[in-house]
């Protein structure tokens, strides 16, 4: 038997569930709450779990690749938020140019560190 998956949804945390959960609905995301610890987070059927739990290790060394259609435009769409004036400790990059595809840098305010990336053809 083959592994036939149909969706990966990491699990991360948030140092304050409250904010992390506004943050994530400003940013585009939909939020599904299944309990009142934990709440599943999509755009076009992928996704992941936020959940109420802080330990400072694991979200300091939290990282999610979100690859784009198009890097510039989402780069422009979040920019145009402007979480980093909304949000304690948010920071966002412009676009870094790399042998394999470009790819920009946000951080959300637990510090879980998301990538959003275009591979080269």
């Amino acid at each position: 038997m083959n592994i036939t998956g149909k969706s990966i949804r990491p699990f991360i945390g948030a140092k304050n569930y409250t904010v992390s959960r506004r943050f994530y609905r400003d940013l585009g995301f939909k939020e599904i709450i299944t309990s009142p610890n934990m709440s599943y987070f999509h755009i076009d059927g992928f996704g992941f779990y936020l959940q109420d739990a802080y330990v400072k290790d694991w979200i300091d060394n939290s990282m999610i690749f979100l690859e784009v259609h198009d890097l510039e435009d989402t780069l422009k769409y979040i920019q145009g938020l402007a979480l980093t004036d909304k949000y304690e400790n948010v920071r966002l990059s412009e676009i870094v140019y790399n042998d394999w595809g470009n790819e920009f840098f946000l951080h959300d305010p637990s510090g879980i560190l998301w990538h959003f990336g275009k591979f080269k053809a």
